[in-house]
């Protein structure tokens, strides 16, 4: 595992008005790991990410990526350096086929017709190379699909793309027992193959399950980002309710202060 993060934000800012959404953000995404995203509703976390995205300027703070300063101003941008984000309602198209939604807005074209061809043999390579073994054919359309095959073509579809950084929000939420399983192997899986995953959660079972480093938000702070077994349960919860557990957290309710354990050179 690298010990330079894919992903640093530093001193992330961001107002709606009167109202601060985010002050003072670090967070660090690292290449080959998974890093949960974490925090009570209103926290900032989806804020975060549009910011990351490039749906939201930030008001201040800086962005490397891969060890170099960038700018990120809109979502073309975060897509070319190889930043996609599976949103919740994961953006398919029930009337589609899963090739039809893997290359939406993106149709690889053979003079004036589309090249079904290719985009079936590429959607094929991608679903085989995740391992996805759910799916029993490629031209079955999105409505037949179940929760769990739907959150799994839209994986795949962000990583078509030689996607470096997957950002998944709340991957499991609507899932039942054996198909959050898949999706947490396929997470896992992901992050494997070398790509950093950053995964937004309330499900603290998942958290622990698939993720090697914890961010946990407060208010719009970041209260502890550290490596997962090096922390508890009952920790996170409460960096989570209340921004600090014993000595790791925010230093007082009005500090931007915040502990963080995986900074480069602490891996052994």
């Amino acid at each position: 595992m690298s010990a330079t993060p894919l992903l640093e934000l530093r001193g992330i800012d961001k107002s709606f008005g009167p109202v601060q959404v985010l002050r003072d953000v670090a967070l660090s995404a690292y290449p080959g790991e998974v890093t949960a995203l974490v925090g009570d509703n209103g926290a900032g976390k989806s804020t975060l990410v549009k910011c990351i995205s490039g749906i939201y300027a930030t008001d201040a703070g800086e962005f490397f990526f891969e060890g170099q300063p960038v700018q990120i101003n809109s979502p073309r941008d975060a897509s070319a350096l190889g930043i996609e984000v599976v949103y919740q309602d994961l953006a398919l198209c029930d009337n589609l086929d899963i090739v039809q939604n893997m290359f939406l807005g993106r149709e690889k074209r053979s003079g004036l017709v589309l090249d079904e061809a290719t985009m079936e043999q590429l959607a094929g390579q991608t679903l085989a190379g995740l391992s996805v073994r759910t799916v029993k054919s490629l031209r079955q359309h999105v409505s037949s699909l179940s929760g769990g095959q739907r959150q799994t073509v839209a994986i795949a579809k962000a990583v078509l793309w030689n996607s470096k950084l997957v950002i998944l929000d709340e991957p499991t939420a609507a899932l039942g027992v054996a198909q959050t399983a898949q999706v947490l192997e396929l997470v896992r899986r992901l992050a494997d193959r070398g790509l950093a995953v950053i995964l937004i959660s309330h499900n603290m079972n998942d958290v622990f399950a698939v993720s090697d480093r914890i961010a946990a938000l407060y208010l719009g702070r970041m209260a502890a980002q550290v490596k997962t077994n090096e922390i508890t349960h009952a920790q996170v919860v409460e960096l989570i309710t209340a921004g600090r557990s014993g000595q790791l957290g925010l230093r007082d309710e009005n500090g931007t202060e915040y502990a963080d354990l995986t900074t480069p050179g602490a891996d052994a």
